[in-house]
């Protein structure tokens, strides 16, 4: 029996007028930058032996006539390990997750070349300049770097010319991953301050359950706000080429949407996929809409980060003043984990270990602990120098839930 509709979402003829006009055309058509990504299925063939060009040349295509509407495009793009699978005899059958490191590594850096040169051929016949990026989690959670690169990405976009990136997985190691390109595009766009992040992939959007195991399970078109029953509907992925599934496309869509991006996902295995989501609105799709538009591009960085440094516990009022757009004071903080310098990404969580959201530390682990409990006028004292009255700064976090510092 399938799960009841209500508390999931609201039916289209209950929602808001504003809400209504929102379909993914709507969307798309409106986004000055679009992130496009595409999953490793669509581009790879399934027997491993190279690009489908036929497929890349339709998408080039459609990409061509949407630029004309002055959208700027960014490719986010799986599919290097696949190609290279053959060259490192990593059989067709054994699931991405299950590869050694070392030869997924090689796997990707065979099959890199062969995956940009596809991109390169397809989108030439159209006229289309590219270039190759390849990015890793620590570089973007770096503030100077990820500022690089986000200035790269705006200068080529300036000239034209459409940056296709992939997860650099010749050097990045299982702890410094973003573990799928799901999550790459979220982190694309969070950092280029895009619109809207399109996940193309096998599957038409979010059911509230598995459609391949449950017959009554019901398509979702709009998702207003993501709440914990779309996660838990959200499966692993399935023995194949690709390494995401639709968990990690929910944990992308919940990383832009509170970013203000929104995110669709979209059914892409069908030639001219794009041009079909962009033009007929009963094309199949689910979209997340954004929850907040007001955060500064610093606060969405922060709130971005899948490996902060540290955790701080803090008590009841420390929560009140955070809620109403007050910064952390270490007062308020009854404890702290991990290993974090002065200017590092860390946790804030409640005593109970629910996360409320992030922030800049504004001392190193071995100073937060001296002042911890302490009042900010205590603080010179304690440390032996004059630093900041606050744990935290009120410029410096970003809420999980909406807060009226989000205009920050």
């Amino acid at each position: 029996m399938a799960r009841p509709l209500l508390p999931i979402f609201t039916p289209f003829h209950r929602m808001k007028p504003s809400i209504r006009k929102m379909d993914t055309p709507h969307v798309l058509k409106n986004a000055r930058i679009l992130i496009i990504k595409i999953g490793t299925a669509l581009v790879a063939q399934s027997d491993g032996n190279g690009i489908k060009a036929g497929w890349l040349e339709a998408l080039a295509q459609d990409i061509r006539e949407h630029l004309a509407t002055k959208c700027k495009i960014i490719i986010v793009s799986s599919g290097a390990v696949a190609l290279g699978r053959k060259a490192m005899n990593i059989p067709l059958g054994i699931a991405p997750q299950t590869i050694a490191l070392e030869k997924k590594q090689a796997a990707s850096a065979v099959g890199q070349y062969h995956l940009f040169h596809g991109y390169h051929e397809a989108f030439a016949k159209c006229g289309l300049p590219l270039a190759q990026v390849l990015l890793t989690m620590s570089e973007t959670e770096n503030r100077r770097m990820h500022l690089n690169a986000r200035a790269t990405l705006n200068a080529l976009l300036d000239q034209g010319i459409i940056p296709v990136i992939n997860e650099n997985d010749t050097i990045s190691t299982g702890e410094i991953r973003f573990g799928d390109n799901d999550r790459l595009a979220a982190r694309v766009a969070q950092m280029t301050q895009a619109d809207c992040v399109l996940l193309l992939s096998t599957t038409d959007g979010l059911y509230t359950a598995n459609p391949d195991i449950d017959p009554g399970a019901v398509h979702i078109p709009l998702v207003e706000r993501l709440s914990d029953e779309h996660t838990k509907m959200a499966g692993d992925a399935v023995p194949g080429l690709s390494t995401g599934g639709m968990k990690s496309k929910v944990d992308a869509a919940l990383s832009a949407t509170r970013s203000g991006i929104h995110m669709v996902i979209a059914k892409g295995v069908q030639n001219h996929a794009l041009a079909h989501i962009l033009t007929d609105k009963d094309t199949r799709t689910t979209l997340f809409l954004a929850s907040s538009t007001h955060k500064s591009a610093r606060k969405k960085w922060i709130q971005a980060h899948l490996r902060p440094k540290g955790r701080v516990f803090i008590d009841n009022g420390a929560q009140t003043a955070l809620k109403s757009g007050k910064s952390l004071l270490p007062v308020g903080v009854r404890r702290i984990e991990g290993n974090f310098e002065r200017g590092d990404v860390i946790e804030i969580r409640t005593l109970e270990g629910e996360k409320l959201g992030m922030g800049l530390s504004a001392y190193n682990t071995e100073d937060a602990l001296k002042i911890m409990g302490h009042g900010s006028e205590e603080i010179g004292a304690i440390v032996g120098y004059t630093g900041r009255s606050e744990l935290i700064h009120r410029n410096d976090l970003t809420l999980d839930i909406q807060d009226s510092s989000s205009k920050g």
